[in-house]
């Protein structure tokens, strides 16, 4: 029998800029975040309660939010692969599943995202990359 253990977080929306934008295009007033991260079970499935035995999201939160306020982004594929680099410096992640919608698209309605999974040799790839600034 396998065990899954994942943090999900739906919804978060960013206090970004993001994009080029023309006098008559339409411009997005949200970018939310969808991710989804693999731990180890045993972050979850814990014998005592206490934040030393979880992995504890707090700070990675927080620095996405850093990173989402802290510049201009011409494209949200930057953005998310920053957020990428902050997860996967938490050595308890095994694998991401993040993705940035940005609405309305038309009529006031839709939304667009990027998303990017990474896992195995992927992660472990990515995670040898120097950081981005």
């Amino acid at each position: 029998m396998t065990c899954k253990a994942f943090i999900e977080l739906k919804g978060l929306k960013l206090k970004t800029q993001i994009g080029l934008y023309s006098a008559s295009d339409i411009v997005p007033d949200s970018y939310l975040l969808d991710m989804t991260l693999s731990i180890n079970s045993k972050y979850i499935l814990i014998k005592h309660d206490g934040m030393q035995n979880v992995f504890d999201y707090d700070p990675l939160i927080a620095e996405i939010e850093r990173l989402a306020g802290e510049r201009h982004y011409d494209t949200q594929e930057y953005l998310i692969t920053r957020i990428a680099q902050a997860c996967v410096a938490h050595h308890e992640v095994e694998s991401i599943d993040i993705v940035l919608r940005k609405a309305p698209l038309q009529n006031g309605s839709g939304s667009l995202g990027v998303r990017l999974f990474l896992e195995g040799e992927s992660l472990r790839k990515f995670k040898s990359t120097a950081p981005l600034h």
